[in-house]
């Protein structure tokens, strides 16, 4: 079990004073559950991923994973590739792995289920964008996370390569059930992937409203049931992509 439970997180502005990201946040997420966080700019979506990977630890409040502090065993995917150019595709999975022989053969086997298996050797400067997210998308999954954290990690793409990935995520993610913490500002792609989307207020952020998405899976932002669900949300609540909007109980969609 995730438990993010955040009473202050500030950082000092130009000015010397302190600017407050995340006040009041609290979230938890199931073992195995798909979550989105979708919120408007600037609202502390990425801090707050920080502060889980424990890239960030001043804060008021704790993040907890299964009673502990998270530790090794979280996959991050960001949004961009960040490939090291001097690797190859299979040393850029790898090298996130301490027993490299011992994951070898995972490596291998998650690059070929993502039709990746030609170009092993290659360096990512051969590859195209999508390429190269579906490498990082390997290596998030490569150490099997507990938890994996993706922060906007098909942004910029095209939409049948975002399409694509989102797919191949979704069938990684139904075999190895890790838990996920996904950011998006994309209110159809929250729908077509969590379990539940947790939407947060502007700056400083916090959950505002939680919506367990109920419909069957495969699906697809562009699906007519996804785009009913968004158009009804956005009908109860047409400020919810900024944020604005008073505490309300969990709704089913």
């Amino acid at each position: 079990m995730l438990e993010i439970d955040i009473a202050r997180k500030t950082y000092p502005d130009r000015g010397g004073r302190s600017h407050v990201a995340l006040e009041g946040l609290r979230l938890s997420a199931s073992p195995g559950e798909f979550v989105c966080l979708v919120g408007p700019s600037g609202c502390g979506k990425s801090t707050l991923l920080n502060l889980v990977v424990g890239l960030d630890s001043d804060m008021d409040g704790r993040v907890q994973l299964d009673g502990r502090a998270p530790g090794k065993d979280i996959g991050v995917m960001f949004q961009e590739p960040r490939l090291m150019p001097w690797l190859s595709v299979l040393e850029n999975v790898m090298l996130v792995t301490s027993d490299a022989h011992a994951t070898r053969a995972r490596a291998i086997e998650l690059l070929r289920a993502m039709e990746l298996g030609d170009v092993l050797d290659a360096y990512p400067g051969r590859l195209s964008g999508g390429m190269q997210r579906r490498v990082a998308l390997a290596r998030a999954f490569v150490i099997e996370p507990a938890l994996l954290l993706m922060d906007e990690p098909f942004v910029s793409l095209d939409a049948p390569t975002a399409d694509r990935l989102r797919a191949m995520l979704v069938e990684l993610w139904q075999r190895r059930r890790s838990t996920v913490l996904f950011v998006t500002h994309d209110l159809r792609e929250a729908l077509a992937l969590a379990d539940r989307i947790c939407f947060l207020s502007a700056a400083p952020g916090r959950v505002v409203l939680e919506v367990q998405v109920s419909l069957l899976r495969p699906r697809a932002p562009n699906d007519a049931a996804v785009l009913a669900l968004q158009a009804g949300l956005l009908a109860q609540h047409p400020d919810l992509l900024a944020g604005l909007i008073t505490t309300e109980p969990a709704t089913d969609a």
